[in-house]
């Protein structure tokens, strides 16, 4: 079976596109490893309030700690679903371009001229969801690299050998 073209719009109604500028959404299956990254703020809430409770010398029940851990849990996952719902990619024939948030917002655009090589990665997570981080190295050394994770293992398998090609093309 060949692998979908990523200029193409999805063919996968619960993969969401801005159709008018031709911007790509993550896939559904991200959405899991979005919010099981978020998750993660459970661990830095309970301590953050084990601390706060010894520098204060506060009473601290176990009770407390648990309850700002699972509101750190809940309060991560959110912000993953957040950040899931708020990135978008598009290729293009000048370059790739990445935006992601909503309040903080951030447009990262990477002129084809500029790419020097291309990687994938894909960690136990991400093979688990089908999932890989394309890592785009460009020239210069401030974020000299972009990582897009969170994309469909072929579209970013895909994504890089059309971005290798257009730079080749361009170096001729």
């Amino acid at each position: 079976m060949s692998q979908p073209d990523p200029l193409s719009p999805p063919i996968d109604p619960g993969h969401r596109a801005d159709a008018s500028a031709g911007w790509r959404s993550l896939p559904p299956q991200a959405r899991s490893l979005f919010v099981l990254s978020g998750l993660m703020l459970a661990l830095p809430a309970g301590f953050a309030a084990r601390v706060l409770t010894r520098v204060f010398d506060l009473p601290y029940p176990w009770s407390t700690s648990l309850a700002i851990a699972l509101l750190g849990a809940a309060f991560g996952a959110w912000l993953g679903l957040r950040r899931y719902r708020h990135t978008r990619w598009l290729l293009d024939a000048d370059g790739f371009s990445l935006r992601k948030g909503r309040v903080w917002q951030s447009d990262t655009r990477v002129p084809v001229n500029r790419v020097q090589h291309l990687d994938l990665r894909r960690g136990p997570l991400e093979r688990r969801y089908g999932l890989a981080t394309l890592v785009i190295h460009t020239a210069g050394t401030r974020d000299s690299a972009v990582n897009v994770g969170g994309l469909d293992a072929g579209d970013a398998e895909a994504l890089r050998d059309l971005l290798a090609r257009q730079v080749e093309h361009d170096q001729r």
